[in-house]
């Protein structure tokens, strides 16, 4: 394959070049993902409306404004990610965002619902165990009903751990962590005060059991609904946060080992690059190892592209072309082992117009997809 993008474009693999860019079907004359898609075909559709290449999702609204998805199409994105709660986790809300979002020419790639992710019950075997595990597969149920072929999950007790807020490029405000302050997590409305967040330690061994419980009992109603579930590491993979240990998606061996016990096609990685570097030598590989190891495997559904500026102890988040990374270099990686789900740009720091953190990484992520691409 020529390096000329051009010629490129000409070998008779737009489509797959306009995908991997993020560019929406409407703008390069194929029938938009709207005009494909109607309530009845979506009720029981089995096949996800994206083509095998990798793509760029933006993390949008379920509520969207009109400016929303204009922004959206202006970026030259045709994927997006949606969060909501247990409230409006039905398969009628769910494929109402899929058609409200296909009606723009956007697909809806994957859907998350706080209320089944970083649950605590199911970490530690609380009481609600089993009733939230139930919540998770009619998750998973009505995601497979109204077409929608993925969802992230993550596995951590106590939430996400953050210090002060911190100052990257330009005086821009952006997260940071440092391990001598860090004092509790937060997780949607909920805080989680160390040194031990729920009352005692925990072992690794409850950990690794709790796990197994989960995973065996989604697992096979995410095979059967078509459905895959992409974990997400913890955030950030300290080996323990308030008597916690963060013993199974804080390192290469912890996933391999998860993914082992899953045994299952339908169960993988929402690989966080920003976590892997928080982690640094903590995580047992770097980023491109685990690509080049899960990535082989496809068992990498969804990347989280993030950059920060050292690992732990203490790291700030950045910019992506400004942190101890280089994003091409992880994009090439994923190329070479035929990645095909989404990339998204995550925890992006503040700017000081409230979209243009948005635009600029998705228009840095866009230049360095196609230079990959095109490098063949």
């Amino acid at each position: 394959m020529k390096n000329n993008r051009r010629e490129f474009i000409k070998k008779g693999t737009t489509l797959a070049a306009l995908s991997v860019a993020g560019i929406g079907f409407r703008d390069s004359g194929f029938n938009t993902i709207a005009e494909n898609i109607d309530i009845q075909s979506v009720e029981r559709s089995k096949t996800p409306l994206v083509e095998p290449y990798m793509k760029i999702a933006y993390q949008g609204s379920p509520e969207p404004t009109e400016n929303d998805l204009k922004f959206i199409q202006q970026v030259g994105v045709d994927q997006v990610v949606l969060w909501t709660n247990a409230q409006k986790s039905s398969y009628e809300y769910y494929v109402s965002r899929r058609k409200l979002y296909g009606d723009a020419g956007i697909n809806v790639f994957g859907f998350g619902n706080f209320d089944v992710h970083n649950q605590d019950a199911i970490v530690l075997n609380l009481p609600g165990r089993d009733a939230k595990i139930e919540e998770y597969k009619n998750h998973l149920r009505n995601l497979g009903k109204a077409g929608i072929t993925y969802t992230t999950y993550a596995h951590m007790a106590n939430g996400i751990w953050s210090t002060a807020g911190e100052t990257s490029r330009g005086g821009s405000r952006a997260r940071g962590f440092d391990l001598a302050k860090a004092d509790g997590g937060n997780w949607i409305d909920k805080r989680y005060d160390g040194p031990l967040t729920h009352g005692r330690k925990y072992t690794a061994d409850e950990l690794w059991a709790n796990y197994e419980y989960f995973i065996k009992a989604v697992a096979p109603v995410a095979e059967t609904e078509n459905v895959r579930i992409g974990i997400h590491p913890d955030d950030p993979p300290v080996p323990e946060l308030g008597g916690i240990p963060r013993c199974i998606f804080g390192s290469f061996d912890g996933y391999k080992r998860a993914l082992e016990i899953a045994d299952s096609p339908n169960v993988g990685m929402c690989l966080c690059v920003g976590c892997w570097l928080e982690g640094g030598s903590l995580m047992g590989k770097d980023v491109i190892e685990t690509i080049q190891y899960f990535g082989k495997k496809k068992k990498i559904f969804k990347v989280h592209l993030r950059n920060v500026n050292q690992p732990l102890p203490h790291f700030t988040e950045t910019f992506l072309d400004n942190g101890y990374a280089d994003m091409y270099k992880i994009l090439k990686a994923l190329k070479k082992v035929d990645f095909n789900g989404v990339v998204i740009a995550d925890h992006i720091p503040s700017m000081v117009n409230a979209q243009a953190g948005s635009a600029f990484s998705i228009g840095y992520m866009k230049g360095l997809i196609e230079r990959v691409i095109a490098e063949g």
